[in-house]
C-alpha cells in the first residue's frame, strides 16, 4: 500500500468505513475551523470582544493544524490493518 494513495479506500469494505468515518471528522473539523474564524472576525469589530475574537483565530487555526493530522491517523489505521509491504518502495 503506498501512502495516501487515492484508491486505497477502496480495497475493502473495511478501508472504505475508515475512510469514510476520516472524511466525516475532516469534515466536521473544516467547519468547525471555518465558523471559529468567521465569529472571531466579527468579534473584532467591538473592542470589548477582540479578546474572544483572539481565542477563536486560535481554536481555528489548532482546528486547521488538526486537519492534516487526522489524514496521517487514517493511513496509520490502513497501516495497523497490515498492508504495509510497499510504503517505503520510492515511487516515481
Amino acid at each position: 500500500m503506498q501512502l495516501f494513495h487515492p484508491d486505497t479506500r477502496d480495497l475493502s469494505e473495511r478501508h472504505k468505513k475508515i475512510y469514510a468515518y476520516f472524511e466525516l471528522a475532516y469534515t466536521i473539523v473544516d467547519v468547525s475551523a471555518a465558523l471559529m474564524f468567521v465569529v472571531g472576525s466579527i468579534l473584532f469589530f467591538k473592542e470589548a470582544t477582540a479578546s474572544a475574537g483572539t481565542w477563536l483565530f486560535l481554536i481555528g487555526s489548532i482546528l486547521f493544524g488538526l486537519r492534516p493530522t487526522l489524514k496521517l491517523i487514517r493511513e496509520y489505521a490502513y497501516l495497523r490493518m497490515g498492508d504495509y509491504e510497499d510504503v517505503a518502495v520510492k515511487r516515481p
